[in-house]
Parts: structure tokens; sequence; C-alpha cells
């Protein structure tokens, strides 16, 4: 169960950080237009130069690379991050297999990484925390007050009536 200061600790965490989204947002605007009209200058071969160039690795590599630095088994990371086994199975044997972001996040915390290594990790699958969605929030607030029990973490996203990390039920 969680306390009621981690709940007002986290309430101001959330409104801190949603207050300044909107100043953000405001300035993000005309920056849009330009990109516009740089794009109709770029070829499609220096594109894909840039693609090959910046290409970092998949999931896949990002996830079993942890999982090896640790020293802990898949089945230590799939159990704790309630992740069936057929699923955690599909991640690592189809290199182009892309799970939710929760799953990402399921096994971010299962690896108890920091908040650098959790958003290298979603990044390697196509996804990032926000600093505008609630829910990303929640997650930052516990990967930063050291909470990785998905358990705990379903606790405080549930505070806010938000939906838990999906996966299997113990």
């Amino acid at each position: 169960m969680l306390d009621q200061t981690f709940l007002k600790e986290l309430q101001k965490y959330i409104n801190d950080h949603l207050e300044v989204l909107i100043v953000e947002e405001s300035m993000s605007y005309h920056k849009s237009f330009k990109m516009d009209v740089i794009l109709e200058s770029i070829s499609p071969i220096e594109m894909k130069e840039f693609i090959e160039e910046k290409r970092k690795p998949v999931l896949r590599e990002v996830l079993f690379n942890y999982i090896d630095r640790k020293g802990v088994t898949d089945s230590d990371i799939y159990k704790k991050a309630l992740v069936d086994r057929r699923h955690f199975s599909k991640i690592r044997s189809n290199p182009n297999y892309r799970p939710g972001k929760n799953t990402v996040i399921a096994l971010a915390l299962a690896l108890e990484l920091n908040k650098k290594e959790t958003g290298k990790l979603l990044s390697s699958a196509g996804y990032s925390l926000s600093d505008s969605d609630t829910s990303d929030l929640v997650i930052q607030f516990c990967i930063e007050k050291g909470i990785y029990d998905i358990h705990q973490v379903n606790e405080a996203l549930e505070y806010f009536s938000l939906k838990p990390l999906g996966g299997l039920t113990v």
C-alpha cells in the first residue's frame, strides 16, 4: 500500500511537469511551419544515408544486452514483468516485432533500469516517456524513486484512475 506522503509527492510531481508542458507547446508551433519547407529540398538518397548512419539497435538487441549485463535469466525478467512466456519468446525470436509500450515499460521495471536506461529501451521500440502524459509521469516518478515492483507501480497508476500496466496476474 502506498502512503499519503508518497501520493502527495507524486501529485506535485505530475502537476509541476504538466505546467511546464503548456509553455513549451506554445513555443513549438512556429518551428513546424519551417520544417515543411525544408523537407521539400531533401533527396531520397540523402535521407537513406542519414537513416543508415543514425539507426540504433532494435528492442531485441537492447533488451537482451540489459538482461546479460544484469546477469539475470530471461524467465526471471518475464515473470517479474508479468509477461507471458510465449510473448517474451516472440520478442526474442522476431527482430521486427514491436510489443506495446506498456510491455516495454514492464520489462524496464523488471530489469530495474534507471530513467536513462528506460528511455533507451523504450526508444529502441519506438516509444518514449512523455512529460505531457500523466501515466508516463507516474512511471517516471516511480523509476526516480526506485520503485520497480509492478504491483506498486500499478497502485500508483490506479490512484490517478489510470490504466495499469498489463500482463499476467499473479
